[in-house]
């Protein structure tokens, strides 16, 4: 794979350095990192994102009923997480800089997993609004903190397709909570539960269980590896010295945190995110709802929310690789915006319920694949460990704003016609979307274009400090 003029590198200096690094060795290295640390990381994220949206699940099965939420206010409900999840963000990257992801991630899936499991003892409205915040605080840490994980292990080529597999739990979550909340909710009644209350019980215990596995499993920084020799570890760090600054053990200083604050291009991500989150969140939380008001059963809405999330699954990792083999992002996150605006098109107008279902399919395919794209993007970007992190962090804490004013236009009083309403206004942020992605993909190109054209001189003694605005830096467009 070329990866021509979207690296730090010029073209020649980079195709020498890709070739020198994709040996046997290499490679077989890379898949002894995916081993160790796909398969956990996504788990966590696919409870993450099931733990967050089977509220939905259980609102159709009577949890605003029975604990006495007027309908506006389960849109408080929703947005509450998300408030805590925007407040606790950046800090919660910062932390994960200054200590271990090996301790902090699985901590943080603990203390969501007993969150989620309390929300089906709760009793009341205040009760719920009280532990959904609790679960936002706790959830915000991993996603930004897995991303800057992978930005310490993998070369900036191979981290989108890597995001893209964990993100495809976000997707799997969709599908998967479907099936087990139907089959969760064949429990009411048992031990004088309600069906509902089930799911977050046993959602919340496997959480739980789970993240009692990933302290033994969750990896530390990579040149502190145990699970990688001696000689694999100087390897990696090799491998991503030559690349960018992921093998340099940064010390924290708050310069780097300003200069990710006061960069435009992290705004533009935190935008692009922004647009994107409104319909990631409005449509993972109420297409259960949204499948149920085209007619069906709540029992079929659950069996039926699983075809358009697989759908989601598979496009995300079809997209990215494709993505990753022309090391080219912006053309595909429009790409991905317009699939899902077709999708909302074909679900406002369509003439029967199938191919108003058929809509259902084209939107969660875009939007997951947009989200997966754009969320690996800025980490390819922005160079300097502390920048890049504060960076991650920020473009989700701004971007899930988005998820706020999305969960919040989703009113009862905009339920008429399928959320006609709510579905026009999502095909506006999406629009919106392409706006941020084209600016970015401009100005970029035309910044690759200008460092080209500059003979770097005297440079060595501020690279470290210039990070992604060194004239030798290349962006991935």
């Amino acid at each position: 794979m070329s990866e021509s003029k979207n690296d730090p590198l010029s073209s020649k200096e980079s195709q020498a350095v890709f070739d020198a690094f994709d040996t046997p060795e290499d490679r077989k290295l890379v898949r002894k990192i995916d081993l160790r640390l796909l398969p956990v990381l996504t788990l966590l994220y696919l409870l993450s994102f099931l733990d967050r949206t089977n509220i939905g699940n259980a609102k159709i099965l009577g949890l605003t009923t029975d604990l006495h939420v007027a309908a506006p206010n389960y849109n408080t409900a929703l947005s509450i997480y998300f408030v805590a999840y925007v407040i606790f963000e950046v800090p919660a990257n910062i932390i994960l800089k200054r200590f271990t992801p090996q301790l902090w991630l699985p901590t943080l899936t603990l203390v969501w997993g007993i969150a989620s499991l309390a929300q089906g003892l709760v009793k009341n409205q205040a009760g719920l609004f009280g532990i959904r915040f609790l679960l936002g605080a706790t959830e915000a840490g991993l996603f930004p903190g897995v991303i800057f994980l992978f930005s310490v292990y993998y070369r900036r080529h191979e981290r989108s397709y890597r995001v893209a597999i964990f993100f495809g739990g976000a997707a799997l979550a969709g599908a998967f909570g479907g099936i087990l909340a139907y089959a969760i909710g064949k429990m009411d009644g048992v031990g004088g539960r309600k069906g509902w209350e089930w799911i977050f019980i046993l959602e919340g215990a496997l959480t739980v269980a789970v993240s009692l596995l990933a302290y033994l499993i969750v990896p530390t920084w990579s040149h502190e590896a145990t699970f990688l020799t001696e000689r694999e570890r100087t390897r990696l760090l090799e491998r991503l010295n030559a690349d960018s600054d992921a093998g340099r053990q940064e010390a924290f200083e708050w310069f780097f945190v300003r200069q990710a604050l006061t960069d435009h291009l992290v705004w533009a991500y935190a935008l692009l995110f922004h647009g994107f989150a409104f319909v990631l969140y409005s449509l993972s939380l109420f297409l259960p709802t949204i499948i149920s008001g085209l007619g069906f059963a709540n029992w079929e809405a659950q069996l039926m929310t699983v075809p358009p999330n697989a759908l989601a699954a598979l496009s995300i990792w079809c997209t990215v690789w494709l993505s990753s083999r022309y090391n080219y992002r912006a053309p595909f996150i429009i790409g991905a915006a317009f699939v899902a605006i077709i999708g909302y098109i074909i679900l406002l107008t369509g003439p029967t319920i199938a191919s108003q279902y058929v809509g259902v399919h084209f939107a969660a395919a875009g939007v997951y694949t947009g989200n997966a794209l754009l969320l690996s993007w800025p980490g390819e970007n922005v160079s300097g460990q502390t920048k890049r992190a504060v960076s991650v962090a920020f473009q989700i804490t701004l971007g899930d704003m988005g998820a706020i004013a999305g969960v919040l236009i989703y009113r009862p009083e905009f339920a008429a016609h399928l959320y006609r309403k709510g579905n026009i206004i999502s095909i506006g942020y999406l629009l919106f979307a392409v706006v941020v992605t084209t600016y970015l993909w401009v100005w970029m190109a035309a910044e690759n274009r200008r460092r080209d054209k500059i003979v770097a001189e005297d440079l060595e003694g501020d690279e470290y400090r210039l990070g992604d605005r060194s004239v030798r830096w290349r962006y991935v467009l």
